[in-house]
C-alpha cells in the first residue's frame, strides 16, 4: 500500500468512524425505517469513497455526508417515478386487452427503464434531453436543436452519446 493510499484509507476510516452513527440516526429520523437508513447511510459512505479525490477538501463532513444521502434519496425517488409511470401506463394500455403481461415481462421492461434512467442520470442534460424528446417525444432534430440552440449535428453527438452508453450495458432505446 502506497503512503497515498494509506492516507485516503486512514482519512475515510476516521470519517467513517466520526459520522457513521450520525448519518444514520439523521436518516433513521428523516426516512422512519431502520433498513432504508442503513442501506442508505451504506450508499452514501460508497459514493464518497468513490469520490475519494475530494476527502481532501471536506471543510464540512456532516454537510457533505447529507448532501451526498440527500441526493441519493432524490436518486432512488426518481427511480420510483418511472417505475410507478411505467407500472401505470401498462395498466392502462392492458385495461381494454384481454391478457396482460406476466409477471416476468413486467419485471424485465422495469428493469430496462431502471437501466435506461440510469444512463440518463449518466449523460449530461442536454444528451438527456435530446434523447427524450427524439425517441420518446417523436421530435426531429431539427426541433430538438432549436429547443437546445445547438446545431442538429450536435444533437446526433448528443443522441450517440446516449446510445454508446445504452449499448454498453446491452440496452436497446
Amino acid at each position: 500500500m502506497s503512503t497515498a493510499e494509506f492516507v485516503l484509507h486512514h482519512q475515510f476510516h476516521a470519517l467513517y468512524c466520526d459520522h457513521h452513527g450520525w448519518l444514520l440516526a439523521w436518516l433513521r429520523r428523516k426516512l422512519g425505517c431502520p433498513h432504508h437508513a442503513a442501506d442508505v447511510a451504506q450508499n452514501t459512505f460508497l459514493r464518497v469513497l468513490a469520490a475519494r479525490d475530494a476527502l481532501n477538501e471536506v471543510a464540512q463532513p456532516r454537510a457533505w455526508l447529507t448532501t451526498t444521502a440527500k441526493r441519493l434519496l432524490i436518486d432512488e425517488a426518481r427511480r420510483q417515478q418511472v417505475e410507478q409511470a411505467y407500472l401505470a401506463a401498462l395498466q392502462l394500455s392492458f385495461a381494454d386487452q384481454e391478457g396482460f403481461p406476466s409477471p416476468e415481462q413486467t419485471l424485465a421492461a422495469v428493469q430496462a427503464l431502471m437501466q435506461l434512467s440510469a444512463v440518463l442520470q449518466a449523460v449530461s442534460d442536454k444528451a438527456r434531453h435530446a434523447f427524450v424528446r427524439h425517441y420518446l417525444d417523436g421530435e426531429t432534430h431539427a426541433v430538438v436543436a432549436g429547443e437546445l440552440a445547438v446545431s442538429t449535428k450536435m444533437v446526433q453527438k448528443y443522441l450517440a452519446q446516449v446510445l454508446l452508453r445504452a449499448r454498453a450495458l446491452d440496452l436497446q432505446p
